[in-house]
């Protein structure tokens, strides 16, 4: 199976570390104009050395996509992707805690980043996808958003499965213009500062428990996640839309 993407932009949000930065990357060495967005000046900066030392043009920029406004100018200044990837997301530093005791700016700030960016984003790229009648829409909800979340984070979890439900939405909405859309839901992968901090929470003991919940004994890498998009923004999935691809390792 040959994959490239040649003649494609594609806009990858979260982009800084981990999945997002092994996404760009999986796209750059596979031809495409590469714009990646994040608020991590520094490690952009890595993202963008590691896509054009791929051969590629990559541009990047410091965007809180919680931020409509930012959202708009950055989409603005892309001026027309072929492929989305709402990879931003996370728990912001954020921990489990009993829900009378979740404050408004907790629970708005992670519904801003991990759902309404993702809607955000889809409408500033949707106008140039439908007049070129060709678009992949690819948004990164959770294990999380299809049963409940390990941090126990409440808003986590209601966004990761909102994220799944946007995703069928539009689906239904753009098919008929040649978009399609669709979702990875990644198990347990050590991507970036919040995720090692939780791996490291659970102990030796949650550790080896977590692994053997696992199917494939063995936790998932950020590149096992950009393969995935690498195949969902491909013409073999011309057909395949409204999905939720679990890439787990096998629960």
């Amino acid at each position: 199976m040959q994959i490239e993407f040649t003649g494609k932009t594609v806009i990858v949000t979260g982009a800084a570390h981990g999945m997002g930065r092994a996404i760009a990357v999986a796209f750059a060495e596979r031809g495409a104009t590469v714009w990646g967005c994040d608020l991590l000046p520094d490690e952009l900066a890595e993202t963008q050395r590691l896509c054009q030392a791929a051969g590629a043009v990559c541009a990047v920029r410091a965007v809180d996509v919680r931020d409509i406004a930012a959202i708009q100018r950055f989409t603005d200044e892309v001026g027309g992707a072929d492929i989305l990837i709402s990879n931003a997301g996370g728990v912001l530093g954020y921990v489990g805690k009993p829900m009378d005791q979740v404050t408004p700016t907790e629970w708005n700030d992670i519904i801003a980043v991990n759902l309404s960016a993702a809607f955000w984003f889809a409408q500033g790229v949707v106008p140039s996808m439908k007049a070129r009648g060709f678009g992949r829409i690819i948004t990164i909800s959770s294990g999380a958003g299809l049963s409940i979340s390990l941090t126990g984070i409440q808003a986590y979890a209601t966004a990761k499965a909102g994220v799944i439900h946007l995703t069928r939405q539009l689906a239904h909405e753009l098919g008929q213009f040649g978009i399609t859309v669709n979702s990875i839901a990644p198990g347990f992968v050590r991507s970036n500062p919040n995720t090692e901090r939780q791996w490291q929470s659970y102990g030796e003991q949650g550790q080896k428990a977590l692994v053997e919940g696992i199917a494939m004994r063995r936790l998932g890498t950020p590149d096992d996640i950009a393969y995935g998009a690498l195949f969902l923004a491909s013409e073999y999935a011309s057909w395949i839309t409204g999905q939720v691809l679990p890439i787990d390792g096998g629960k």
